[in-house]
């Protein structure tokens, strides 16, 4: 579903991708180590088209992204790509229920259609009673799960989740974690998840780690 190849990127004179090879499959989720600073948030964001690398091909369901110009790229991102942040970056002035449907209106789709599924998934998150409330409202691991459904409301190919519980106590943390095995197993959704948590990393369908710049190795779980 998405293949990466030879990605390379810098920042000045600092490399930090030095020729990644990547390949995740539909329903996949595949977690990102390595210390701080070895290149995992900057992978996320190159694959995530975030940030354009110096060289090499990312392909998303066979489309070859770099043949995009900055308008289709901007609406293949939108339907086809979900983010989800350390801290979930909500717009404080709108409500739970307006911050998930954001993105279904510049995808072009109307407000009853939006609002629909934004409930639907806001309800699969356990947060139907709390859809009218605005973040300053919510506890820390609402917010995410807000953030999360907000990813989700255009039923993206992938999401690309960077330190998704680094900002949250260890029982939100857990619940988080358990969410994105829910998702996969009930709408089939891929998750490529940059984390320091081990525990999330563990249970992942693969562990990548990154040092160097580099896939330094890879641990599948056992089938």
């Amino acid at each position: 579903m998405l293949k990466a190849r030879n990605i390379h990127k810098s920042y000045g004179e600092l490399k930090v991708l030095k020729g990644i090879d990547l390949s995740v499959e539909k329903s996949e989720i595949v977690s990102i180590v390595g210390a701080s600073g070895a290149g995992k948030s900057t992978l996320l964001h190159v694959l995530g088209t975030i940030e354009k690398p110096d060289r090499g091909e990312i392909k998303i369901h066979g489309i070859d992204l770099s043949l995009l110009n900055d308008k289709a790229l901007s609406g293949f991102r939108n339907t086809n790509i979900g983010f989800v942040f350390q801290f979930h970056h909500l717009l404080p002035e709108f409500t739970a229920l307006e911050n998930v449907c954001i993105p279904a209106y510049i995808a072009g789709k109307s407000t009853k259609e939006a609002e629909e599924k934004a409930l639907y998934l806001l309800d699969f998150m356990s947060l139907t009673n709390r859809k009218d409330h605005k973040p300053s409202e919510l506890s820390g691991g609402e917010q995410q799960r807000v953030a999360i459904a907000r990813a989700l409301i255009n039923e993206p190919a992938v999401v690309f989740a960077d330190e998704p519980s680094g900002n949250l106590d260890s029982q939100s943390s857990l619940v988080l974690h358990q969410l994105f095995f829910n998702l996969r197993d009930t709408l089939g959704q891929t998750f490529i998840i940059a984390t320091h948590n081990k525990e999330l990393a563990d249970m992942a369908d693969r562990k990548l780690i990154i040092k160097d710049g580099l896939v330094n190795s890879e641990n599948n779980k056992p089938v």
